[in-house]
């Protein structure tokens, strides 16, 4: 393809995508910068959009471009940036608010509803070989630094505003329901803060076995619930084992659900100690059977938590920098841009030993 192209990798339709070469972009805005991309991780949402089509009131009606967990270098900056020079290797956030609603002024700004954020329909994302976004959502990585890890700083964002709303803290315990990549990195990052137990829970042994070298210091494998058991039953005797297996007492200050699954976010419910944190962070079923009357009695602190919020972005970087978050450990397969579909297709099929997929960025 000519040096003036810009090959991108597209959504066209539900289950159908394609590289296309489209134009290079142009600066609109004198705080725009164009970014060469780099390195890209998939993320399960792109594949939830390349799979479904939708998520929540996000659906897909015209294509769009996928990826937004990269990495690149400045190749061109507006006249009125002054924080990134040409040359400079950044990791690149993914939403751009408005900066002027309350949400945004007050630091919610993932709650901005006019936030433009790569490859949420109809937006276009970050696997192509220019991106255009706004300078002060460009972050400078360290020198020892290297662009795959730039990639990583997205993943590792998500995990600082899981345990912000979490407010983990110093010598507590936590306890994390999912060992995938988000999972993984919210128990990494609270021991980096210093957290005095981090327990990963998982269906996977493979999955355990990794948490447990990499950021948790003890795995749970729940148990098969026996037949005739009813779910909410089986969920809150599984607590109970937990509790009894770390020598939890009555439970630890937070828990953070990463799976989504019914099972679980009972079992999270019925395992934090009362007045804790039970954060609910994974998505899978919209509705579910949700223990009320417990959450209610142990005057339960639930909250949300979505994309990332201020100061987020810089800790990330900070985490990965001083090596407090070894993310280089989660990356198991690398492509080609070429053969993005590929790697796509390896991670919808969910296997085990299939952490983090990296897409490199488009060669000349």
């Amino acid at each position: 393809m000519a040096q003036d192209s810009n090959p991108s990798f597209v959504l066209r339709a539900v289950k159908d995508v394609a590289l296309e070469d489209r134009p290079v972009p142009a600066l609109k805005d004198p705080w725009d910068v164009r970014v060469r991309i780099s390195e890209t991780g998939i993320c399960g949402s792109d594949v939830h959009y390349w799979q479904r089509g939708r998520i929540g009131d996000f659906v897909l009606e015209s294509p769009i471009v996928l990826g937004h967990e990269s990495s690149g270098v400045i190749e061109e900056v507006g006249s009125a940036v002054r924080n990134l020079k040409v040359g400079q290797r950044v990791a690149v956030e993914p939403g751009v608010p408005c900066r002027h609603c309350n949400y945004c002024r007050s630091g919610s700004y993932n709650l901005c509803p006019d936030t433009v954020f790569a490859a949420t329909p109809p937006h276009d994302g970050t696997l192509s070989k220019y991106y255009i976004t706004q300078s002060d959502y460009c972050y400078p990585i360290a020198s020892h630094m290297d662009l795959e890890e730039g990639a990583m700083v997205e993943p590792v964002a998500v995990a600082v505003q899981i345990t912000k709303v979490g407010r983990v803290r110093p010598n507590q315990s936590i306890v994390v329901f999912g060992c995938g990549p988000i999972g993984l990195l919210c128990q990494a990052v609270s021991k980096a803060y210093a957290a005095r137990t981090v327990i990963g829970v998982d269906i996977s042994q493979s999955r355990l076995d990794f948490a447990r070298v990499f950021g948790a210091d003890g795995v749970f494998l729940p148990p098969a619930r026996p037949e005739g058991v009813d779910e909410c039953e089986w969920s809150a005797r599984v607590a109970g084992m937990i509790k009894e297996q770390f020598g939890l007492g009555e439970g630890p200050d937070v828990v953070i659900e990463a799976t989504g699954a019914q099972a679980c976010i009972q079992a999270g419910v019925h395992l934090t100690r009362k007045g804790g944190v039970y954060v609910q962070a994974g998505m899978g079923k919209e509705n579910v059977v949700f223990p009320i009357t417990t959450a209610c009695i142990r005057d339960l602190t639930i909250r949300g938590s979505i994309r990332y919020t201020t100061g987020c972005y810089p800790t990330a970087v900070d985490l990965i920098a001083s090596g407090k978050v070894d993310v280089k450990r989660l990356v198991t397969d690398r492509y080609d841009f070429e053969n993005a579909e590929e790697a796509f297709e390896l991670v919808r099929q969910g296997r085990e030993n299939v952490i983090k997929v990296i897409i490199h960025g488009y060669r000349d």
